[in-house]
Parts: C-alpha cells; sequence; structure tokens
C-alpha cells in the first residue's frame, strides 16, 4: 500500500536525449523505497528504444508493470500516468504532495513549463509544483544554448525551479557510462534531499584512499 512507501516523487520523462538519467532515478528512487509517479511523453519514448535496449509500452497500465517488473518494485510503488490523465494527483494542487524531476527535459517541455503552457499532464503538473512551491528539478540535455533557451531557464530558476544540465563531472575519475549517469542521478537526489551512495560527496575519501 502508498503509506508503506516513502514520500512520492514525480518524474517525468520527454524527448531530450538522456533516457538513461530518468530510468536509473525511477531505479534509485525505487530502491530507496520511495513511491514514484512517472510520466513518460511519445517522444520520449522514441528516444528511449534510440538510446537504450528498453522497449516500453505506451499505455500508462502495461507501462506500470514493465518498469514495476524492470526495477523490482513493490506492487503499487509505481504509478504511470497519461499525457491527458487529469484525475492523476499530479493534475492538481489538491493533490497529494511530490517532489518534481523532469529527467531529461527537452528544450520544448522547458519553454512550455516556463510559460505555464499546461498542454498535457507532465506540462501541468510542473506548473503545479511551481505554484504550490514544490521541489522542481528540470534537467535538460541541449547544447548550445540559444537565447530562447538561456532566458527561459533563467525564468524558472528565479520561479524557485532548479536548472540542472545534465554535464557530469569527471574528478571521480569515471570508468564507466553508469557512472557519468549516476553522477547527474546523484546531483539530483541532493537536490530532493534523499540520502544516496552512489558516488563520495566532495571531501569525502573514495574507496581507493
Amino acid at each position: 500500500m502508498a503509506e508503506d512507501f516513502k514520500s512520492p516523487v514525480t518524474v517525468a520523462i520527454t524527448g531530450a536525449s538522456g533516457a538513461q538519467y530518468g530510468l536509473r532515478l525511477i531505479d534509485v528512487l525505487v530502491s530507496a523505497g520511495h513511491e514514484v509517479w512517472v510520466m513518460i511523453s511519445k517522444a520520449a519514448h522514441l528516444v528511449i528504444a534510440t538510446e537504450t535496449e528498453e522497449s516500453l509500452p505506451p499505455r500508462p497500465a502495461l507501462l506500470e508493470e514493465a518498469l514495476t517488473s524492470r526495477f523490482a518494485a513493490q506492487k503499487g510503488q509505481v504509478r504511470c500516468f497519461g499525457r491527458e490523465d487529469w484525475m492523476s494527483p499530479v493534475a492538481s494542487g489538491s493533490g497529494a504532495s511530490s517532489a518534481m524531476v523532469i529527467c531529461p527535459c527537452s528544450t520544448g517541455t522547458l519553454s512550455a513549463v516556463a510559460c505555464g503552457a499546461s498542454n498535457n499532464l507532465i506540462e501541468r503538473a510542473a506548473d503545479v509544483a511551481l505554484k504550490e512551491r514544490r521541489k522542481l528539478v528540470l534537467v535538460p540535455r541541449e547544447t548550445p544554448l540559444s537565447a530562447i533557451h538561456l532566458e527561459h531557464m533563467l525564468s524558472l530558476t528565479r520561479m524557485g525551479a532548479v536548472v540542472l544540465p545534465a554535464a557530469p563531472g569527471f574528478y571521480h575519475q569515471p570508468q564507466s557510462i553508469d557512472d557519468l549517469v549516476d553522477f547527474i542521478v546523484a546531483r539530483i537526489l541532493n537536490q530532493l534531499g534523499i540520502d544516496h551512495r552512489l558516488m563520495p560527496r566532495w571531501g569525502e575519501p573514495t574507496s581507493g584512499d
């Protein structure tokens, strides 16, 4: 049952490159015992099929089953919502409180959220997070950035959102792509205040020290 899980976190995956970040974030949140509310855009499904070996069904009920199996989640721990599921808890400020991460965040979604477009559930959920002063983390993966992108990022930051570009560091001497993915996921978890051991924090000794 939901009350057996830690506080819910909403994870939206949109059509930017970097689907691995979002999928790994869901994996870690499930392992940490959180309820995870998931939304995956149509474009994101195409990116996931291109960038990974995953083939996820678009229908929310089937997607929920697939992610529950993929991440060994408990029954009811992963909940998936469709593009226009306006009765979902993320669609209204009177729904259950949840931090939200859009990972990766396409520049189209970034623009829509900055302008309050709310044309689909992902955009609406982000709008709710902003108006309710809840944690909202956006993880864009685009380069180079135009003035439009930068202005939207500045606007969102001023609104209280956290813009966390998918730009992994190398000071932890990554040995694999998974290490680079975990670097970004660790930074997201830090913003959410969720403890993790994906990598040592700055100043902590590494296993080889």
